[in-house]
């Protein structure tokens, strides 16, 4: 496994991030816990969930599985870095929340963080992240709660999810009237498919020192070899990836990028992966995998070589936005 900085910090965190949002859902218990061990073996270090995963009835189920795995000895929780978050109604779907159990004022923060940590059997939390910007909560009332955990020892760093630019810069700017130490990592919807991130998230991630954690590096599967999966009679697209491929021009988009792959011998969700891992700013995308097969691709993408030929063919299939503003003022 290769590691890198997160952001600006002095952190080490590997090239690839453990996504857990499978972990009750669609994995059980013992199951997940078997991935997150050859995770462990493989060398990376850096495990991301959040409080509202396991969903609807559910909803934490992931952390504590994570706990129950943590409990289990071994030096589990001391190897790795662990990140979850904050802002979800914990409410069972369709149940309004009640008043300051979501979003991120200081109370909810403080109870969120309390509740995380008991369902995580630790006691601390190393990266700490706003899963979604709260438009009514002011950043001084955020960055002082978040202080408070940091002197009390509950959390290391505080990250960000979902932020446009202009939020990231609005954090940091406030952290830093405040003497905060601010935002250290964005984790953003970014992929070869979907690359709006490149427009504005990015570049304010890596001005003000945050490492871009990207989610859904396959795009929903579509990158993962999607269309050869259905001729072979394997997993069909479902959901958004299904609606994705009833447009015409995206299948032929897709369709192209599994021909290139095919030419030069290569596994397309592999390259998908390798890919983000070339791109300027990227720590490491966050891998989702289901079964411990899913898990050793994946980790095969990160000493895979793309060529320059290789790339620039990429970005004719999938061309970003260009820079900013450049890419929509002139």
């Amino acid at each position: 496994m290769k590691y890198t900085q997160l952001g600006r910090t002095g952190l080490k965190v590997s090239r690839l991030t453990l996504g857990t949002m499978n972990f009750g859902p669609q994995t059980d218990e013992a199951d997940s816990h078997a991935i997150m061990d050859a995770a462990l073996d493989a060398g990376i270090n850096f495990f991301d969930t959040a409080n509202v995963y396991g969903w609807g009835a559910n909803k934490g189920r992931t952390e504590e599985i994570i706990g129950s795995w943590f409990a289990r000895g071994g030096g589990r929780r001391d190897k790795v870095v662990l990140a979850t978050k904050v802002y979800a109604n914990m409410a069972d779907d369709g149940t309004p929340p009640w008043p300051n159990h979501d979003l991120l004022s200081a109370v909810n923060i403080r109870r969120s963080v309390e509740a995380s940590l008991r369902r995580l059997q630790t006691d601390h939390i190393d990266v700490y992240q706003f899963h979604h910007i709260d438009r009514n909560t002011p950043f001084e009332e955020i960055w002082q709660a978040i202080d408070v955990l940091v002197q009390q020892g509950k959390i290391l760093y505080a990250g960000s999810s979902n932020f446009p630019g202009y939020k990231i810069a609005q954090a940091n700017e406030t952290a830093r009237r405040l003497g905060s130490y601010g935002l250290v990592s964005e984790q953003c919807l970014y992929n070869l498919a979907e690359r709006r991130a490149e427009m504005e998230v990015v570049p304010a991630a890596r001005e003000y020192g945050l490492g871009v954690i990207p989610w859904s590096p396959l795009h929903g599967g579509l990158l993962g070899g999607i269309l050869k999966k259905e001729v072979s009679g394997g997993r069909r697209a479902e959901g958004r990836a299904a609606e994705a491929l009833a447009d015409t021009a995206v299948r032929a988009r897709i369709q192209a990028y599994e021909d290139l792959l095919d030419k030069h011998g290569l596994a397309p969700g592999e390259v998908a992966l390798a890919w983000l891992l070339t791109r300027p700013g990227v720590t490491g995308p966050i891998v989702g995998p289901r079964t411990a097969e899913q898990l050793t691709s994946a980790l095969r993408a990160v000493d895979l070589d793309l060529s320059a030929e290789l790339r620039t063919s990429l970005d004719e299939i999938f061309p970003g936005p260009g820079p900013s503003p450049e890419a929509f003022a002139w």
